[in-house]
């Protein structure tokens, strides 16, 4: 086997093995794997912040408005994603990890950048616990924190 030949078996061993990944991730959820549910899922993983339905749309030019909606929509019913109201006009949307039911138990904060308006999950930090009065029901929290993300300071202070 050719060196180019054994180069290219490996690159697409690990398409494979990524694309099997995305797979799971969908059955897990109860999802039908289909190619446009994989691209969307792939996208929206591979992005080290929340996206918008016009980030993704632009990321994965080939697809229409109304077919990323649906996809997006099946993904939130599932509880495969959450939305995120950072206050930028847009809803953001992210990945969850499998231990992630979308209670308000696994709600962590987002942090949105004012400079490049990118929102970020800290799914390590949990939103604070809240006691609600008698009689009412929490069923969903959203907490954003605004400020200047690592990437814009660092430009920042270069400067």
């Amino acid at each position: 086997m050719t060196t180019f030949a054994r180069n290219n078996h490996q690159i697409n061993n690990g398409q494979h093995k990524m694309n099997q990944q995305y797979i799971q991730k969908l059955k897990y959820r109860n999802i039908k794997p289909t190619a446009i549910r994989l691209l969307i899922l792939k996208t929206m993983t591979e992005s080290d912040n929340a996206l918008s339905m016009s980030d993704i749309e632009s990321k994965v030019d080939t697809l229409d408005k109304s077919t990323i909606s649906r996809t997006i929509n099946l993904f939130l019913n599932h509880k495969l994603v959450h939305s995120i109201d950072d206050g930028s006009g847009a809803i953001k949307y992210a990945v969850c990890g499998d231990e992630c039911s979308c209670a308000i138990a696994d709600e962590h904060i987002h942090f949105s950048c004012t400079k490049c308006h990118k929102t970020f999950c800290f799914k390590g930090l949990h939103i604070p616990t809240v006691t609600l009065p008698k009689g009412f029901i929490g069923q969903q929290a959203n907490f954003v924190l605004k400020g200047i993300c690592e990437d814009c300071s660092k430009k920042t202070s270069s400067l």
